[in-house]
């Protein structure tokens, strides 16, 4: 697991690993599938499961989920395909669920 040491940063919420850096975040207006969610640049300490296409409130997207690597949990979804000209801007980008994350070093 790679621990950041000053920055504030995101971790999973069940077991603590660091899966992205505050300042990463795009925007927390996103909605997620248990509540509130938000849009990052970059993630790390995550892996992708397999890429499916995926109806969103926004239209029709390739997503992969993304699962903490130390415990596995699914904390949101990366966004590999935007179908619609409007999306494009998400492709490559991540979306986390606040309920799956925590604060830390705030």
């Amino acid at each position: 697991m790679a621990e950041l040491v000053g920055p504030r940063v995101y971790s999973c919420r069940h077991c603590r690993n660091h899966v992205c850096l505050h300042d990463d975040i795009i925007s927390k207006a996103f909605q997620g599938r248990n509540g509130r969610a938000f849009l990052s640049y970059h993630a790390m300490n995550v892996t992708t499961g397999a890429m499916e296409d995926r109806q969103l409130m926004t239209g029709l997207h390739t997503v992969a989920n993304i699962h903490c690597r130390d415990c596995h949990e699914v904390l949101g979804w990366k966004y590999e395909r935007a179908y619609e000209e409007s999306q494009k801007y998400k492709e490559g980008r991540f979306i986390f669920e606040k309920a799956k994350i925590m604060q830390e070093n705030w």
